[in-house]
């Protein structure tokens, strides 16, 4: 797996962790009408709409973005420049899942991480890792919500 998380400050530990947003890339994808019918004209297209969402989601909230999707090349690879944000393709033979919970393992005690996802199996193991999960309809409603409270700071600050 390519890129890494940075390191939490030192004497950090009594801060609140910062916070990570896991996406199942493809589970955002067939949950959400709009990108599902996009995704059956162009799946490419999909992909990047969902990424552009969430880093305005990220840009929003100040949260931490990575999204991984099931790939097909030989090896896991990193897009850490895909929008400002974390975008991770499983390899081969490799499910986004695996992906997920590998990063989950890896970084949960020094982050406080939520995964977005529908599949049950996947909620049960990121939650035994000591993550927390959202639904694909919370995390619409949610990046919904920062669009909006981005768009009414906007407005306030035109009207000064």
């Amino acid at each position: 797996m390519g890129g890494r998380l940075s390191s939490p400050e030192p004497g950090s530990a009594f801060r609140s962790k910062p916070k990570v947003l896991i996406v199942d890339g493809h589970s955002m994808i067939f949950q959400w009408p709009e990108l599902r019918a996009l995704h059956a004209r162009n799946g490419a297209t999909a992909r990047e709409q969902l990424v552009r969402g969430l880093q305005r989601h990220q840009d929003n909230t100040g949260i931490h973005v990575i999204v991984v999707f099931d790939g097909k090349g030989a090896r896991a690879s990193a897009d850490e420049t895909t929008a400002g944000i974390q975008v991770f393709y499983s390899k081969s033979g490799q499910t986004a899942d695996s992906v997920i919970e590998r990063i989950v393992a890896t970084y949960a005690t020094q982050y406080e991480i939520t995964v977005a996802t529908d599949d049950h199996m996947e909620r049960t193991t990121v939650e035994s890792f000591g993550a927390t999960w959202m639904s694909s309809e919370l995390l619409a409603r949610e990046v919904a919500d920062s669009d909006r409270d981005m768009a009414d700071r906007l407005e306030r600050l035109r009207r000064r």
